[in-house]
């Protein structure tokens, strides 16, 4: 077997970092390519696999490589508690986009609207994955396979579709923009080929995106509370979607 810290230089510049135990379970659970995978502790890292993740234990087994403190800490920017931490292959674009393109859909596509803070993307990411959306579009500037918004999908982003468009580019589908000035979502029922665009957490939708949206709903809020966060947002509106006719995800 080569060093691992030989084969971390010779995929860091193009794959994605998992940064952590559950990160590195997650990927694996959904079908990711690992070519090294490094831990501080390899029986306490085994231990957590016996006891969270025993469908991928015998996996993380054959991947996991002990190295010291130092080089861990060495090959990632912030050391994880668990002391792990792998690289991926980030998926083919060509299959992504046409996973986002294939109709009929079963789930709809999450648009995030020039999306501002990493950790919120991601985190839609992680509701995303677990509502079962065919997948999460951002437009902007912010790339949605960085570190940071890996780190806060918790690795999910190989359970779904993860790509950065432009408006103009969006899949084809039913536009539906969360906005203040829309419609109760509680009168509405969410088709599964829905595209669900949510605006930036500072600036709301864009007027290129709002422009193209057929219909504009509004999520149930108290008067003078502003907002939600915009990972909240997302779950209230997968969850009206899956509460008014989606198919199951189990």
């Amino acid at each position: 077997m080569s060093d691992p810290l030989s084969r971390w230089r010779e995929h860091a510049d193009t794959a994605v970092l998992l940064d952590g135990f559950h990160a590195l379970k997650h990927a694996l659970r959904f079908g990711a390519e690992v070519p090294v995978a490094v831990t501080t502790d390899r029986r306490a890292a085994l231990a957590l696999a016996e006891e969270l993740a025993g469908d991928v234990r015998d996996t993380l087994d054959a991947l996991l490589v002990e190295v010291p403190g130092q080089a861990y800490t060495s090959l990632v920017p912030r050391p994880h508690p668990t002391g792990v931490a792998a690289l991926a292959l980030r998926p083919s674009r060509e299959a992504g986009l046409r996973a986002l393109a294939r109709t009929p859909r079963t789930a709809p596509v999450v648009v995030l609207d020039n999306p501002r803070n990493l950790g919120n993307a991601g985190a839609v990411i992680r509701l995303a994955a677990g509502f079962g959306a065919t997948g999460v579009v951002t437009t902007g500037t912010l790339d949605p396979w960085h570190p940071t918004v890996v780190r806060g999908g918790a690795g999910l982003h190989f359970a779904t579709v993860v790509e950065r468009l432009g408006v103009d580019e969006l899949p084809a589908g039913p536009l539906f923009a969360l906005d203040p000035e829309g419609e109760d979502i509680r009168g509405t029922k969410l088709p599964d080929d829905a595209v669900l665009a949510f605006g930036s957490e500072r600036s709301g939708l864009s007027p290129e995106l709002r422009a193209r949206a057929d219909h504009l709903l509004r999520l149930p809020m108290r008067p003078q509370v502003s907002s939600y966060n915009l990972a909240t947002s997302v779950a209230m509106t997968l969850y009206h979607w899956s509460a008014t006719g989606a198919a199951p995800t189990a």
